[in-house]
């Protein structure tokens, strides 16, 4: 068997060159197969083996053999090298970011990148790069409310004041409620954890009646006293609020924050603090709230596992839903509360002192 002839030739500058190129690892692919190729050829490797190493075809060896032999490592350089990248200039970025703010022609509520890139003529991959680098994203959706109260802001610094620096001897508490909690019941067994498998319930219940739950935030102690009731009206508020006054007759006054529900505003609730010394001064904010403090708290103290148990009966509900302001006694708190700010250990209100004011501040 004759041996294979050598069907390149190369200088030894060219060879040096190609090495280079052949032991690249940050050169493209192509230059770095394209140099392999030659130096194949020229170390005279058949056809046949250059294909199989290199996985390609005897058209692609002759081609890039006959441009190497005419022009050298400068044939190597690709006839086609592609399209250049396309960037989107200001005037894109403008129309772009104009046509944005429209509401598109066919009646939906948002553009997408393919609807934007068929209305104005681009790809979608520039529409994404252009609201990613100006931070548009028209499938967002965020919500607000405006105050149509002149007073909002004297009304606002007011209650925020009440936060960062309560008044001495007295008690300001931030009051909300959880009204018309379910006391289910699943109709089917409840199916075990198993491998591979979540615990299923049942779709279908049966709702043995419902509760709400009452909560006064203490903001300077920390504190949480609640009560539960079976309905949700201005009695069991009055009520309620009752149970606070009995509980703090340390205090020469009493600021309760709390949001601007109808139950708050009844003509009970005003006999009832028209019946208190110094009648209270409310200040009322419509269409604008400053968030109580008590809207926030159930989310931070609630045992996550009471959605996954099985309430049952009303009392049973009753005690979960005290556990969450960890008090202890069904019905009206007993002036017993849970310091979640501080330490574990429950505390009696300080001794009794006569009550002089108790403010009601809404703040919705």
């Amino acid at each position: 068997m004759r041996r294979n002839q050598a069907v390149l030739t190369i200088t030894d500058e060219q060879r040096s060159e190609l090495s280079k190129w052949a032991a690249s690892r940050t050169l493209p692919a192509g230059d770095v197969f394209r140099a392999r190729l030659i130096l194949a050829l020229a170390e005279g490797v058949s056809y046949r083996q250059i294909m199989a190493t290199l996985q390609t075809t005897a058209p692609t060896i002759s081609r890039w053999k006959q441009r190497f032999e005419h022009k050298g490592i400068d044939g190597l350089d690709p006839l086609h090298k592609g399209s250049q990248p396309r960037v989107a200039d200001a005037a894109v970025q403008a129309r772009i970011a104009r046509k944005t703010q429209q509401k598109p022609s066919d009646g939906s509520t948002h553009w997408s990148c393919r609807k934007m890139a068929a209305a104005l003529g681009l790809s979608k991959s520039t529409v994404q790069r252009v609201w990613a680098q100006m931070r548009l994203k028209p499938h967002r959706l965020d919500g607000y409310m405006a105050s149509n109260d002149p007073h909002f802001e004297q009304k606002a610094a007011d209650i925020i004041g009440l936060y960062m620096n309560p008044p001495q001897h007295a008690a300001v508490f931030c009051v909300d409620e959880k009204t018309a909690i379910q006391a289910l019941d699943r109709l089917d067994p409840v199916l075990p954890l198993s491998p591979g498998r979540a615990e299923r319930h049942g779709f279908e219940y049966y709702r043995h009646g419902t509760l709400s739950l009452y909560a006064a935030l203490d903001v300077k102690t920390g504190q949480v006293q609640g009560m539960t009731a079976g309905r949700h009206t201005s009695k069991e508020f009055i009520a309620f609020l009752e149970g606070l006054v009995a509980r703090t007759e340390w205090a020469k006054e009493i600021h309760v924050v709390l949001d601007n529900l109808s139950a708050h505003k009844t003509k009970d609730v005003g006999h009832f603090l028209a019946e208190h010394p110094h009648r209270l001064r409310s200040s009322l904010q419509r269409r604008r709230r400053v968030r109580s403090s008590a809207e926030i708290w159930p989310g931070l103290k609630a045992d996550p596992d009471i959605p996954l148990k099985i309430t049952g009966f009303v009392e049973h509900l009753k005690a979960v839903a005290l556990a969450v302001t960890h008090v202890d006694q069904p019905g009206i708190a007993d002036g017993y509360a849970m310091d979640y700010l501080r330490d574990r250990r429950r505390r009696r209100s300080e001794s009794p002192s006569p009550i002089a004011k108790i403010s009601l501040r809404y703040t919705g």
